[in-house]
């Protein structure tokens, strides 16, 4: 006969059962199963809570019912919130978002509203980004220090298709070539591609169950995918361009790498349009502008050749040691010009040997190559023009005359093709006139 009674001291005891319930472990982010008992145990209550609410007459009602749902919605959301924050590894990520899809349907099945749950499963999903971001600039670094910066070479058309199986490369002229051949570009293309169509993989899988519709899901990989080009590929390429030891050779074969990869853009866009079925012309598409990233790096590598060359040219510059009070002048040039020259001719044909015609190294050898002259004709003139050199014998001058010469000479052979005329002998031109 305490009908009254009894039904406040339930519902008051079920609600200090609930904040019990509601309350996560402390290591719950460590593992999956710290989650699924928590989520167990908030599923188990609820669905005695609703059990009784339709076997019994005025225990529980609906106000009471979702009253307790809202508070237990905001304290999951909030340990979630919490507890995910801590998480650094993609597929533990991965898998509690299967888990919370699971809770969030199983409990709207039951008449419960879920939204809220949906909404912050999309700012884990920027999490799941941020840590498959770092994941993959591991694997960058792994790939691009493993690189040897040197053309592939192909000995059958096995290894040919493979290649090209994996990395989308036309070229008429190199398909005629006879065994061995190369492919322009070095390690590093291919396996990069395929980590880019990997990450794209993974990032579509955080989208699966989140009832997203198909535009949605294009914009989120998108977005993803112009991030990892633009921060974490971009530092990785750029890391590499500026170490210490990188060499001409290397730098010149990023050049031709970044060119084909900034051509393969074109080719991730049509495979992200497959995946979700929007079309690139639809209106509030992503589009990808990674390329800017090949762009970038392919100037950081110009700009490191040209800083590498001159710095070697002033190394030789230091060996310089003129008489300038030499009564007669040597027979020929200067020992350190005559290194200097050679080492500049076999720089410049490492350019021209490169077997890759579509790419415009011609055109960054030839840069490359007045930027030398220019600065060899700007220093040789300082060291004639030095304060301390108070007086000049003829035969001094006859010596640094042959050594210009030897520079007229180098600039006359056409060490790098497609220069006019005698453009480049104008490097020197004022160092001869003085």
């Amino acid at each position: 006969g305490a009908r009254e009674t009894f039904e406040s001291y339930y519902r008051k005891q079920r609600r200090k059962q609930a904040r019990l319930v509601l309350q996560p472990p402390s290591n719950m982010h460590e593992t999956l199963d710290g989650y699924r008992k928590y989520f167990n145990q908030i599923v188990g209550f609820f669905v005695v809570e609703d059990h009784i609410l339709h076997t019994t007459q005025g225990l529980v009602n609906r106000a009471y019912i979702d009253e307790l749902w809202e508070m237990a919605l905001s304290k999951t959301i909030a340990a979630l919130r919490t507890h995910s924050s801590y998480c650094s590894d993609p597929s533990l990520v991965l898998d509690l978002k299967n888990l919370i899809v699971l809770f969030a349907d199983t409990l709207q099945g039951y008449g419960f509203p879920v939204n809220q749950l949906f909404d912050m499963l999309l700012e884990i999903q920027d999490q799941y980004s941020e840590t498959l971001l770092k994941k993959w600039a591991g694997v960058f670094r792994n790939i691009l220090d493993s690189d040897n910066y040197s053309p592939i070479p192909v000995s059958n058309e096995e290894v040919y298709k493979k290649i090209v199986g994996q990395f989308p490369f036309q070229d008429a002229e190199l398909e005629k070539q006879p065994f061995p051949k190369k492919f322009p570009f070095s390690e590093f293309v291919p396996k990069v591609y395929s980590q880019i169509k990997e990450f794209i993989y993974a990032c579509l899988k955080f989208s699966e169950d989140l009832h997203l519709s198909s535009t949605e899901v294009d914009d989120m990989i998108r977005k993803s995918t112009n991030l990892l080009l633009t921060r974490t590929l971009s530092n990785c390429l750029q890391n590499v361009i500026k170490r210490k030891n990188v060499g001409l050779t290397e730098l010149v074969q990023i050049i031709i790498n970044t060119t084909h990869l900034e051509k393969s853009c074109k080719f991730l866009e049509e495979f992200i349009t497959n995946i979700t079925n929007v079309l690139p012309e639809t209106v509030h598409t992503t589009k990808l502008y990674g390329t800017t990233t090949f762009k970038d790096a392919r100037h950081a590598a110009e700009e490191e050749i040209y800083t590498n060359l001159n710095q070697k040219i002033d190394q030789f510059l230091q060996l310089a040691d003129y008489d300038w009070t030499a009564p007669e002048p040597g027979s020929r040039a200067s020992d350190y010009l005559v290194d200097l020259i050679g080492f500049l001719r076999s720089t410049f044909a490492v350019f021209t040997h490169l077997p890759c015609p579509s790419v415009p190294q011609g055109k960054v050898a030839q840069t490359a190559c007045m930027s030398a002259c220019k600065h060899l004709s700007t220093s040789l003139l300082q060291l004639l023009l030095e304060a301390e050199v108070r007086q000049l014998t003829l035969g001094a001058l006859h010596q640094f005359n042959l050594d210009v010469e030897e520079c007229e000479q180098f600039a006359r052979s056409g060490p790098v093709p497609g220069f006019q005329g005698d453009t480049l002998q104008l490097a020197f031109i004022d160092l001869r006139q003085v």
